[in-house]
């Protein structure tokens, strides 16, 4: 049957609202996002962490990461600004967060900007935040179409004094593509030259670096899925593997626990490999007698967990791998002991090393008199351990946090001291995350029970 041009427009278009309807009507009955909607109370106490360190009559503005294009017409899977996401919850991109909390204007206190979607996007792109859903995830009550943003933004800015801007201050933060973020920042400088601009990350540094209870319950369950990912690779793991397979072992794991993926690139390291810091290829066979080195992390609802562990490809430690895996662990329990309230983490990192120093040369590795004479800019521990204990952890595997102040309750830390032995094809690290409390350190991963002795690593893989 032959139908005219606007026949067929008017059926598609019918078509696209229907969707449009039917998704808008499930959507506060679902997530928005793969992982249950967080209680929206994190990020209101967030905001009000942040508000409360604004200079009076300042306004703050959040964008989302852009979109990045791969080859084509392909794009690479989005990834929320952690700033934006750490204060409104929302997922989405082409998103932005305005707080003025001293606007004559009630609604633009704070607010949302949102893609309004539409029934062809609805069709390619899938579900976008409705308002009500925006507010439900975010807790902010007035949400507005990004369209007319900028004409919004106008109105507002000229009510301010000061504009604060989140830059992404994270000092292992190294752009080499653009970023909304800083492509915005010198757009409204020009545009308002006589306005005061301050640095937003110095705030976010301080308080991301210290995570609210409710941030910790999110914490928690990524560290839960990354023990159930740690023993579907005990379970499995077998001489003749490939790397790659144990990797998508932990991915099918990870995902079927509704986490967004990893947290960061995934290190399956077996033998000589695990002597490569950041060995990302995990394209080579497991052989028999290989220790296997496995560093990976949970992104589940944009907070990261990270943990190391070491197991034999055979099922069995040698003598040898046993006595370095041991002395490894011996200096992460006395290292996470550590991290408690007042420390400082450049202090703590030179005590780790000479624990560390002590253990290399009961392995033979070092001895007394190369310590002695060493040199104290490049001390003789550097040549089996020559990265850092500790880094922060949240919305990020490497966090927000300030570096050179005393560790505070509520910070949050890797705990990762590792050997390499390049000449013996051994690399062991050892990892777990470690909650500061006035009480003293809380080991999340020790909390969730995941394995980490040696005999309770044999007897899993014995299974």
């Amino acid at each position: 049957m032959n139908r005219r041009p606007n026949q067929i427009f008017k059926k598609t278009a019918t078509t696209f609202r229907s969707i449009l309807i039917t998704t808008q009507r499930k959507s506060l009955a679902l997530p928005v996002m793969k992982y249950p909607r967080l209680n929206k109370q994190i990020f209101i106490e967030n905001r009000k962490r942040f508000v409360a360190q604004m200079e009076p009559n300042s306004i703050a503005i959040f964008h989302s990461n852009y979109q990045y294009s791969w080859n084509g017409d392909a794009v690479y899977k989005f990834k929320q600004n952690s700033d934006m996401f750490w204060a409104s919850g929302i997922d989405q991109e082409e998103s932005v967060l305005v707080l003025f909390p001293d606007c004559p204007v009630d609604a633009y206190q704070e607010c949302l900007f949102l893609v309004e979607t539409n029934a062809k996007i609805a069709v390619w792109e899938g579900y976008k935040y409705t308002k009500e859903d925006a507010t439900a995830t975010s807790g902010i009550k007035n949400i507005f179409w990004n369209n007319d943003y900028l004409q919004q933004l106008r109105q507002v800015l000229n009510l301010a004094d000061n504009v604060y801007l989140p830059l992404n201050e994270n000092d292992r933060f190294n752009p080499k593509s653009p970023t909304k973020a800083i492509d915005f920042a010198k757009e409204i400088m020009e545009l308002y030259p006589m306005h005061a601009y301050k640095r937003a990350g110095k705030i976010l540094n301080r308080l991301r670096g210290t995570k609210t209870e409710l941030e910790l319950e999110v914490m928690r369950e990524a560290v839960q899925i990354s023990k159930k990912g740690l023993l579907r690779v005990l379970e499995t793991t077998k001489p003749g593997m490939g790397e790659y397979e144990i990797e998508a072992n932990l991915a099918h794991t990870f995902l079927s626990n509704r986490a967004s993926g990893f947290s960061f690139e995934p290190i399956v390291a077996a033998g000589k490999n695990a002597c490569t810091l950041h060995y990302l290829e995990n394209k080579d066979e497991v052989k028999d007698g290989d220790l296997i080195l496995v560093d990976c992390g949970v992104d589940y609802a944009n907070y990261a967990s990270d943990m190391t562990r070491c197991l034999p490809a055979n099922g069995k430690f040698s003598p040898r791998q046993k006595d370095v895996y041991n002395a490894t662990l011996r200096v992460m329990k006395a290292a996470r002991k550590m991290l408690v309230p007042g420390t400082m983490l450049m202090e703590y990192q030179k005590e780790v090393e000479v624990l560390m120093t002590e253990e290399l040369i009961g392995l033979g590795l070092l001895t007394a008199e190369e310590v002695k004479n060493q040199d104290p800019a490049w001390p003789a521990v550097k040549q089996y351990f020559m990265h850092g204990t500790s880094h922060f952890l949240g919305v990020d595997v490497h966090d927000s946090g300030m570096r050179y102040e005393p560790m505070t309750a509520g910070m949050v830390f890797s705990c990762e001291p590792g050997i390499y032995i390049a000449e013996e094809g051994i690399g062991v690290r050892i990892e777990n995350q470690i909650l500061i409390t006035e009480n003293g350190p809380v080991d999340m991963m020790d909390e969730a029970g995941m394995p980490i002795e040696v005999e309770e690593i044999e007897a899993l893989m014995a299974k």
